[in-house]
């Protein structure tokens, strides 16, 4: 790899390594805005959003999504910049190792591999175990394989298949939260002719609980908190899209703003109408919040619905996933820091090699899972839930020191095509709450094996490549 290279004070963009090497810049605003959302919204809206509110309380949970809200906000705002000044695919990576050392970007890069990794593997489990519901007599193990070979060939085809794809994916998530904010809102407001029932709550009733508005103190909130920034990974999806966008210092901008604000009334609204809707004590993991949501007002089929629905938001995380790992992978061996044979494209530009690694990596994880949960996959989880956190951090860290040096070399902050706004508070401020949410890992017994694996792991990467490659780079200097 070559040393690290100073940040010129031209607003016009280089040749990219994307441009160079043959992938294809076949995706537009509403296949990033798409890919970034099926990243996102998973089993942590449509199943899990029920513990978070019997933790914090109604109003707890909407508070604690706000503020997920608002941190992905500033993620997004310091990866913008960054997207436009390196339009690369598999860009995190890139960014560390321009802005902090190339060090950070090898660990960077293998941290968010191994978290995509893991989901991967998690979706084809889960998706599996819903299908058992319409189909009792097919082993698990069946649907993985199927789900397996259709997320392998939406990759393999084209970029622009890819995007295509996750856009029908998202849209059937995106039309499900949309149904229950107006249908559960409307019930909310006295109008729910479906229901047989004559009791269900009007407004924010529920909100004022006998516990008070936090019945299980503020510091469920914060617990709460820490979890909801993880419920929001997947937004950074953006940014490894980039290098196969049109026109990104249009694209990417326009995809930025619509994503945040798509997620904070997705998010924030489905929330509240749960939390109004159903008890605080008595939502949790048995069911999903969307089926009681939609049996309360009357909603034939409620539970087969979503589970079509759920099905479907696993793949669609599952199907943005695997194109992450893909493009991380052709971008480290880009870089020179994993084997060339990585770099290389199909005549539709996609890195097939890149993207069968990145599949057998997730039959691992699936396969470690069951064979080992309480060993190797506790540790792969762990990482993985460490490195959303990680990852985040480093761009917040990368658009510092990027800004930092991009004036100190001369150049022109109102030139540039998108700058995030106050700096340096924004990326400061989202460096420090991620850091929170890291220190706050530790204060709780069901998070703190994150820190226990994960902090050695990164380590482990420093190591590693101070070992393997820092020579090389020494000697290429």
């Amino acid at each position: 790899m070559e040393p690290l290279t100073p940040l010129k004070p031209a607003v016009r963009q280089e040749p990219t390594a994307a441009a160079e090497s043959g992938l294809r810049r076949a995706m537009g605003p509403r296949h990033l805005i798409m890919i970034a959302m099926g990243g996102v919204i998973g089993s942590g809206l449509f199943l899990s959003s029920g513990y978070t509110i019997s933790q914090a309380g109604p109003l707890g949970a909407v508070i604690a999504y706000l503020v997920g809200a608002f941190v992905v906000y500033l993620v997004m705002a310091c990866l913008g910049e960054l997207a436009i000044a390196y339009p690369v695919s598999g860009a995190f990576h890139i960014y560390a190792a321009r802005s902090i050392g190339p060090a950070t970007g090898f660990t960077t890069a293998w941290l968010y591999w191994l978290c995509w990794a893991v989901a991967i593997g998690s979706e084809f489990t889960a998706s599996g175990l819903l299908m058992q519901r319409w189909f009792p007599g097919v082993d698990v193990w069946v649907w993985c394989l199927v789900f397996a070979a259709v997320l392998f060939g939406l990759n393999a085809v084209s970029a622009k298949f890819f995007g295509e794809a996750e856009f029908w994916f998202a849209i059937v998530k995106v039309a499900a939260i949309i149904g229950l904010i107006v249908l559960g809102g409307a019930a909310l407001l006295g109008f729910h002719p479906l229901s047989q029932g004559g009791d269900h709550p009007f407004l924010f009733e529920n909100f004022a609980t006998e516990g008070g508005l936090f019945p299980n103190g503020f510091t469920g909130v914060l617990v709460t908190a820490l979890a909801v920034f993880y419920a929001f990974s997947g937004s950074e999806l953006i940014g490894v899209a980039a290098g196969e966008t049109k026109d990104p210092a249009t694209s990417i901008p326009k995809a930025m703003r619509s994503t945040v604000i798509r997620l904070l009334v997705f998010f924030v609204g489905a929330i509240a109408v749960i939390a109004a809707t159903i008890p605080f004590d008595k939502v949790g993991l048995d069911e999903s919040p969307f089926v009681t949501v939609f049996s309360s007002i009357g909603i034939p089929f409620a539970a087969d619905i979503m589970n079509f629905v759920i099905i479907t938001a696993l793949l669609s995380a599952g199907n943005s996933g695997l194109f992450s790992c893909a493009r991380m992978l052709y971008s480290l061996a880009d870089e020179g820091h994993a084997p060339q044979a990585l770099k290389k494209l199909t005549r539709r530009g996609i890195p097939l090699i890149a993207l069968s690694v990145s599949m057998l990596g997730g039959l691992a994880s699936l396969v470690s899972s069951v064979v080992a949960p309480e060993t190797v996959y506790l540790v792969l989880v762990s990482v993985a839930g460490f490195a959303v956190v990680g990852v985040w951090m480093s761009i917040a860290a990368s658009h510092f020191f990027h800004r930092r040096a991009f004036v100190r070399n001369g150049g022109d902050v109102n030139g540039l095509p998108y700058r995030a706004p106050l700096f340096p508070l924004v990326p400061i401020l989202a460096f420090v709450l991620c850091l929170v949410s890291l220190v706050g890992i530790a204060l709780d017994p069901n998070q703190v094996a994150a820190l226990y694996f994960g902090v050695p792991f990164v380590a482990a990467c420093y190591v590693f490549f101070h070992l393997k490659y820092r020579a090389k780079t020494a000697t290429a200097a």
